[in-house]
């Protein structure tokens, strides 16, 4: 324990040249990295088809770990993005003179040293380095063994961006991908001001349960649609369709369809872009008469209850009948995980409804629940998607790990 003390103060010390490091200085790190990324493609493929050499395929981490070309392009482009974002450190949230004549501002700090454990997920690596450093953080990257060649071929690119402005190596750190790392990190007190998990519902318990240091809980989604009794089908498909199949691996992909009763009848046009795709239903005893003989039978099968609070992250949904908005606020109740849902309606007073009493960090109408994204909510990336109510809500960018203090200035006045 008395290494990883030693690499937590180096962390730490490493946080207050950070503090005082010029926007400018930061956005050149971002900049150097990206240009990096872009020209090690063939350095970091290789690392990363050593991990994904070891994962079954079939594992739904395997698409998450995975690089491409094409993702690599996307993870420099979102380092150019981030780098390019107005910096909040310094940011001044309030400005008022006292009666005592003492004036008072609120501006915004950087956390100091934040914490992340993921899992196979490389491109968390350079996301959470932009963010952290962008916002005045070191961070402290807690990989899985499953992309540890990946996480090692990024943590060199961004040591590499550090050093064309003379930054210390340990404003990042990736620990070793071994269990007594993560307790270390999650024991780290009076080192690391907050942690977050980044993963699947078993490592954000586990984080919440077993961390001394404070934990922002991201990540685990349990995501609904629900197709509305005035719902346009041609809306519906597409969205549907986009909201499953676009990356299935991802948290804000779909996981559970609601149908009103009345729409039963449409459920087999709903759904027909799914069966080209390969989807998987898991269906209740309604939804499953009306899709018999209209959808693959080999792709049809019938809902068990542990279905409705599954998180599938896999080519698989499941379909459920509602038979009222009631309803299916209740459903998504009971077994939403907080992070996104979204409803297909043409009614403006159901849709507005929806939004009012459906309780998730992202509501969203006649949209698919994919755009619940940091790029596409334009923070550039995302250090996590909270799902928590105390502190950030939903992608959280530059200004959701920072936090702010009070400055003081009088001219002699003293408290009676």
């Amino acid at each position: 324990m008395s290494n990883f003390n030693d690499i937590f103060s180096s962390v730490r010390s490493a946080s207050r040249a950070l503090a005082v490091m010029t926007d400018e200085a930061r956005s050149a790190v971002i900049l150097a990295l990206a240009d990096l990324v872009d020209a090690s493609h063939a350095a970091l493929l290789r690392a990363n088809a050593r991990d994904l050499a070891r994962m079954d395929q079939s594992n739904p981490l395997f698409d998450r770990l995975q690089l491409t070309p094409s993702r690599l392009k996307g993870i420099a482009s979102d380092l150019r993005a981030v780098a390019t974002l107005p910096s909040p450190v310094g940011e001044e949230i309030e400005r008022r003179t006292l009666p005592n004549g003492i004036l008072l501002r609120r501006v915004r700090v950087p956390f100091g040293v934040v914490g992340v454990v993921y899992e196979a997920r490389p491109n968390v690596t350079f996301d959470v380095f932009a963010l952290c450093i962008k916002s005045g953080n070191a961070c402290i990257l807690k990989g899985g063994s499953d992309a540890d060649a990946s996480n090692r071929a990024a943590i060199a690119l961004i040591h590499r961006a550090l050093s064309t402005i003379g930054a210390p190596a340990h404003c990042c750190h990736l620990l070793p991908s071994t269990h007594e790392a993560t307790a270390a990190l999650l024991g780290a007190v009076g080192y690391v001001d907050v942690c977050i998990p980044r993963g699947g519902r078993r490592l954000i318990d586990f984080v919440r349960s077993s961390a001394r240091v404070p934990v922002i809980e991201t990540g685990a989604g349990v995501v609904h649609t629900f197709f509305d009794k005035d719902g346009s089908l041609a809306l519906g498909r597409d969205i549907i369709e986009n909201a499953k199949t676009r990356r299935v691996s991802v948290c804000n992909a779909l996981d559970s369809l609601l149908v009103h009763a009345s729409r039963l009848a449409d459920l087999p046009a709903l759904v027909e872009p799914l069966a080209v795709k390969g989807v998987d239903l898991f269906a209740d005893t309604q939804a499953f008469a009306a899709l018999s003989g209209h959808y693959p039978s080999a792709l049809l099968h019938t809902a068990e209850p542990a279905h409705r609070d599954r998180e599938w992250m896999d080519l698989k949904m499941g379909v459920y009948t509602v038979d009222s908005i009631d309803q299916a606020i209740d459903h998504i109740c009971r077994h939403g995980s907080g992070h996104s849902e979204s409803i297909v309606t043409d009614n403006p007073n159901t849709a507005a409804r929806f939004q009012l009493e459906v309780d998730a960090a992202c509501v969203y109408v006649n949209l698919p629940t994919a755009f619940t994204d940091g790029a596409q909510f334009g923070l550039g990336a995302e250090i996590g998607i909270s799902t928590q109510k105390l502190g950030p809500r939903g992608p959280m960018g530059l200004r959701e790990i920072t936090t702010y203090k009070y400055l003081l200035s009088g001219n002699g006045q003293v408290r009676p």
